[in-house]
């Protein structure tokens, strides 16, 4: 599978562009906030992906930021929100207002994407207020793990024992918030495991 595209930005349209990869040229499907990451053409650009196959489809999803690709699995994870959906959903929405709306089940917020009615947006609310991701933070907003070091292995070792991106990422940032920044990478791991999966 293909994880990552690092090239020039040959050209993009209104949810796509191409990245130019020596000398190949791969269309990516694109967020409109992602599209608006990449810069202008020709410059150099990398970009996350997700490939999805289908009986009579082959399509690659690209992404400015590992985690707006987490989100994307995550949405389209939910029942009637297919690839189409989520990127319109991560266009209106930056990965942390998603959380947001989940973690608080603001449903109406999620709503103000194009094609997402309040019926969806509620059953997108409900499913995944649980794999949130991050803690309600002290004015409203999220609290991550932070990334790299001994919290990012943690999240890294949590996610190789099949814990969702989210999961791990919420439970590290917990456990973290218990023992203090100095932890080590084996008590943070520790903690969070009992957390992800208590």
């Amino acid at each position: 599978m293909i994880a990552k595209l690092k090239g020039l930005l040959d050209e993009t349209g209104t949810d796509w562009a191409v990245i130019d990869v020596g000398g190949v040229g791969y269309l990516v499907h694109c967020s409109a906030r992602t599209l608006s990451a990449l810069g202008e053409t020709g410059e150099a650009c990398t970009v996350y992906t997700d490939l999805q196959v289908s009986e009579n489809d082959m399509r690659l999803l690209g992404f400015a930021e590992g985690s707006e690709r987490d989100w994307f699995r995550l949405l389209t994870s939910v029942q009637g929100v297919g690839s189409k959906v989520a990127l319109a959903i991560l266009s209106a929405l930056s990965t942390a207002e998603v959380q947001q709306a989940c973690a608080g089940g603001d449903a109406a917020m999620v709503a103000r994407a194009n094609g997402v009615g309040p019926k969806l947006a509620g059953r997108i609310v409900n499913e995944l207020k649980d794999k949130a991701g991050g803690l309600p933070a002290g004015e409203g907003g999220v609290v991550l793990a932070p990334k790299g070091g001994a919290s990012a292995d943690a999240v890294s070792a949590l996610e190789n024992l099949g814990f969702k991106p989210a999961v791990a990422a919420q439970a590290v940032a917990a456990a973290q918030g218990e023992l203090g920044e100095g932890a080590g990478e084996g008590e943070l791991i520790r903690i969070a495991l009992k957390k992800a999966a208590g």
